[in-house]
């Protein structure tokens, strides 16, 4: 495998771990993950639990789908606005969201990554 499929591959996982494993803590620990809603959205008359597993059903999805590369475009580009939104919505917890910054460049990354088998060269 040719150092760029390694790299496009440890940008997939690294990026799918970042989304799978918020889901998860969620259910071990709830109230600690519905406080990164935004305000607007907390007020809405829908239970915290719902709104909580269903972001989190997204996010397994975006991974999900983000392992499987198939057009890799589409959930990395979801996954850059998502992180982009989690930290705009959340500037004061800045100690704690600055991570989502690098993801958010990961996720860009794979979006903008060259198709596999174009001529087009990576540099």
């Amino acid at each position: 495998m040719k150092s760029e499929r390694w790299a496009h591959l440890l940008l997939r996982v690294g990026t799918a771990f970042a989304f799978l494993y918020p889901p998860v803590a969620a259910m071990l620990d709830s109230v600690s993950w519905t406080s990164y809603f935004p305000s607007f959205i907390r007020v809405l008359p829908i239970d915290s639990l719902i709104l909580l597993n269903g972001f989190g059903a997204v996010e397994v999805m975006l991974a999900l789908w983000i392992l499987s590369g198939k057009q890799i475009r589409i959930p990395a580009t979801i996954a850059t606005l998502i992180l982009i939104g989690i930290v705009s919505f959340n500037l004061a917890q800045m100690d704690v969201v600055f991570r989502d910054i690098s993801l958010a460049m990961m996720t860009l990354a794979l979006a903008l990554w060259p198709k596999v088998g174009t001529t087009e060269r990576l540099v």
